[in-house]
């Protein structure tokens, strides 16, 4: 009976959910413009019936775009599958007009001491769907675009001619269009809310991420992402006053909108932001009210992390708001709060989508005027440090170098070559290898943020990652408060620098290890079947010092004659900006050239495990790692196809975060390994490494008591215990293959695991060691930090003819952790060295 009452009640709803007309969604209190096209007339199906494909997204943008003139479109670039990353610049046709004047006064006031906001439209930057499967947002921007464009009366012309609207229809096409393609193909005719249905539980990687998995609200600071690129090209030449980012969340949840938990700001953000936050928030509230949608805020998420889209705009003089809608993560879904359909979702995404501008509209001064001073007070505290600049480099390594440096010219910081060599605490910094940041310039808060190390916070729970500074990253020198002095020409132009061969030889070529791009070159090499040797000891030649990991090229002997291999080292050097030195003799001081101190290097058959069980998020940081940086092929291996693959293929496997994988797949690699085959494993897999007897390793303990905790407290203090992100200093062996290409004795390490393998009792099996104080920033609890120390996030051991490596720490994060990326090139290449 009680099924019965429920396909009563259910069954209209469902019905219904498939087809709301623009009424269920749009203010009626007004007049719309029927020469505007409605989405429906152009996707050809009422929005909320089905997701959105990103391409039939696109298609209603410029049809918009052609029928009004309060809209026009910009194609700012493609994906990495070539879809358009669009933007609408919608706001009066008089504004129109005089969008290019509007947007240099809009930028000119945040450089001016006086305030002038009486006649300035206030810059509203609304963007959607950043994570692909939480869609509401850019099904919401469909309809946001055409009230914007259709809607008529006092109110759409006082709010345009006041307001220029930025909007991103879509943050992530590629997710958006992979999990919009998973709901449509699995959606019922007979909507069906059982949360059990396939509708609701995407396959693996799901629609969350872009084309090579990432997380993309984790990129508005790196910049490592052709969206991310686009968009941060976009927020700086308005610098927006407002900007939104509309995501979902957990379907047992509401909507939420911020601030967030207030003891989790950082501490970077001025106090004032918060309270506009709060009060913008109250038209939030005013209009959820109207339409009965339940709602919270400051009881969740945060504002730390500044490389998240509702928090970077929060260290730029923006005010960045996260909303978060239950996901209906299909078309209906059954909930706690009772049936939750797509439609709904759609609904409050674009009531606070327009209760933002109404909010605009109505705070425009007092927002203007925030801006203005938070410039202002950002001016007066740089000008306090007009003598002081900081200096980055690699004397080593120009590649590594100019790619830090390409990020700061992508969030318009100013920065130099320096004028000469120098040396700062016991740190050389080179002419060419260099760059210095003056402090005194109008981004000086930005660059705090990035270049901070923070040890101390007033909470001890992350949203996300609790450091991030960037030279640590990269693993650049780096000094702070060095004189401006230093300071040679302003980059302006920044090019990578030029590589080269030195001359040709009928002897032999050399290779220093420390460049970044020289993994790129070494799989050409290697590919291009070029007899390539490794030094695994230092030597001089020709007055020269070359260090450990030094490639050997001889001329004699190889398949290419004296003339072809000049020219192809000469290409591939210029193309990896490396230098290769030619050489006329094999007598050096040190090893000599033909000593068995030189081993013949060969080239990896790589295979990435991924699919059901494999974190995404780091498979996707190495995919893209071999695939843009390096261009090295690895055969993306799914664990529901290793039964049935030939794994002779590859000599190296390489197992991203893991917890478990099948018996006979597991004794499967071990049989593999045994053969002769290098198994790579990182973070948890670590644990199943050792579980399943491929790996002798011994762990410290974690169990942490919890010693007077109330159970009110008990979330907070297991949050606590957490190492969501932080960064370590370790000590390295640079004799040891895996350290090859790194010039210092230590080594900053980012961490996101709880996993503290113990050190081995023979020192030189331990070529990386957390030293005895590793903190060098970031949240660990101080349990943690004692079990961290003098622990080691690398081991190696054979296993019958093969070898095992394993990584505790994710050496690729993110994309822009460029400091660790070679230890597992190190890995890859030297593996028979290891």
């Amino acid at each position: 009976m009680n099924k019965i009452i429920f396909f009563l009640l259910v069954a209209p709803l469902m019905v219904i959910a498939q087809n709301k007309d623009l009424s269920y969604y749009l203010p009626q209190d007004i007049k719309y413009n029927q020469s505007i096209p409605t989405p429906e007339s152009s996707i050809g199906f009422p929005v909320g019936k089905w997701h959105v494909s990103h391409d039939k997204l696109v298609q209603y943008m410029y049809a918009l775009a052609e029928a009004s003139d309060r809209v026009t479109i910009e194609d700012r670039g493609k994906t990495f599958e070539d879809r358009p990353l669009l933007l609408l610049t919608i706001t009066s046709p008089k504004n129109h007009q005089n969008l290019e004047a509007i947007q240099k006064e809009h930028i000119e006031a945040t450089n001016r001491n006086t305030a002038d906001v009486a006649n300035r439209p206030i810059v509203v930057y609304q963007g959607f769907s950043i994570h692909g499967n939480e869609p509401s947002g850019s099904n919401a921007a469909l309809l946001a675009a055409y009230y914007l464009a259709a809607a008529e009366g006092d109110y759409i012309t006082e709010l345009l001619d006041n307001t220029v609207i930025l909007l991103d229809p879509c943050y992530n096409p590629d997710g958006l269009q992979r999990f919009a393609y998973w709901a449509n193909t699995n959606k019922n005719i007979n909507l069906n809310p059982d949360p059990n249905d396939r509708e609701y539980s995407e396959v693996w990687p799901g629609g969350r991420t872009n084309h090579y998995w990432f997380d993309m609200n984790r990129d508005w600071l790196p910049t490592q992402l052709p969206e991310s690129r686009a968009r941060i090209k976009t927020f700086h030449k308005w610098l927006p006053n407002i900007l939104t980012d509309h995501h979902e969340m957990g379907t047992n949840a509401t909507f939420f909108f911020q601030p967030g938990i207030p003891s989790r700001t950082h501490p970077l953000t001025p106090k004032f932001n918060q309270e506009l936050t709060r009060r913008i928030a109250d038209f939030h509230a005013e209009a959820l009210d109207k339409i009965g949608s339940l709602y919270y805020s400051e009881e969740s998420f945060d504002d730390f992390y500044y490389g998240k889209g509702s928090t970077f705009p929060d260290i730029n003089g923006s005010i960045g708001i996260l909303f978060e809608q239950a996901s209906s993560r299909g078309h209906m879904q059954e909930s706690e709060n009772g049936i939750l359909t797509f439609p709904f979702t759609i609904r409050n995404q674009l009531t606070t989508a327009l209760s933002t501008l109404k909010a605009a509209k109505h705070m425009r001064e007092v927002i203007l005027n925030y801006q203005h001073d938070f410039y202002k007070k950002a001016r007066q505290e740089a000008a306090k440090q007009a003598s002081k600049a900081i200096v980055f480099g690699d004397e080593k390594d120009a590649a590594k170098t100019y790619h830090l440096a390409e990020i700061l010219n992508r969030h318009n910081i100013k920065f130099h070559d320096i004028k000469q060599d120098f040396t700062v605490n016991g740190k050389r910094f080179k002419k060419g290898y260099s760059y210095i940041v003056p402090k005194n310039q109008k981004n000086t808060r930005l660059i705090n943020a990035m270049f901070e190390t923070r040890t101390t916070f007033q909470d001890s729970i992350f949203y996300d990652i609790s450091a991030w500074s960037f030279p640590l990253a990269f693993n650049v020198d780096y000094a702070e408060n060095v004189s401006t002095n230093n300071l040679g020409a302003q980059v302006i132009n920044l090019q990578p620098k030029e590589g080269h061969v030195s001359s040709t030889s009928s002897y032999a070529y050399v290779m220093e290890w420390h460049e970044y791009y020289a993994p790129k070159v070494l799989n050409e090499l290697l590919n291009k079947g070029v007899r390539t040797k490794v030094a695994l000891k230092r030597f001089t030649i020709n007055n020269k010092d070359y260090d450990y990991g030094t490639l050997l090229i001889p001329v004699q002997n190889q398949e290419l004659n004296q003339a072809e291999l000049f020219s192809f080292l000469n290409k591939i050097a210029k193309e990896s900006h490396v230098q290769i030195d030619a050489l006329n003799t094999g007598l050096a001081e040190g090893v000599d050239l033909g000593s068995r101190n030189f081993r013949t290097l060969k080239k990896p058959k790589i295979a990435l495990l991924v699919g059901s069980g494999i974190t995404s998020y780091d498979a996707g940081e190495i995919w893209h790692l071999f695939d843009t940086r390096f261009n090295i092929k690895a055969t993306k291996l799914d664990t529901k196809t290793i039964a049935r693959a030939d794994l002779n293929r590859y000599n190296t496997i390489i197992i991203p975060n893991m917890n478990s994988l099948s018996k006979s797949n597991t004794e499967k690699i071990k049989t593999w390994v045994k053969n002769g085959g290098t198994v790579i494993g990182y973070r948890n897999t670590v644990k199943w490494l050792k579980e399943q007897k491929f790996i002798d390793l011994e762990f410290e303990k974690t169990n942490i008591e919890a010693k007077n905790i109330s159970f009110e407290e008990k979330s907070d203090f297991k949050g606590a215990q957490v190492i969501g992100g932080a960064i370590f200093e370790a000590k390295i062996d640079r004799s040891h293959p895996v350290n090859f290409g790194y010039k210092n004795d230590k080594i900053s390490l980012f961490r996101n695991t709880t996993v503290f393998i113990k050190a081995d009792s023979i020192s030189y099996n331990n070529p990386i060691k957390y030293t005895k104080n590793p903190l060098l920033s970031g949240y660990i609890s101080k349990p943690n930090l004692e079990l961290l120390s003098e622990t080691v996030p690398f081991q190696t051991k054979n296993l019958g003819k093969g070898k095992v490596i394993a990584f505790t720490d994710n050496t690729n994060f993110r994309a822009f952790w460029y400091g660790t990326n070679k230890l597992l090139m190190n890995a890859v290449f030297f593996r028979n060295e290891l």
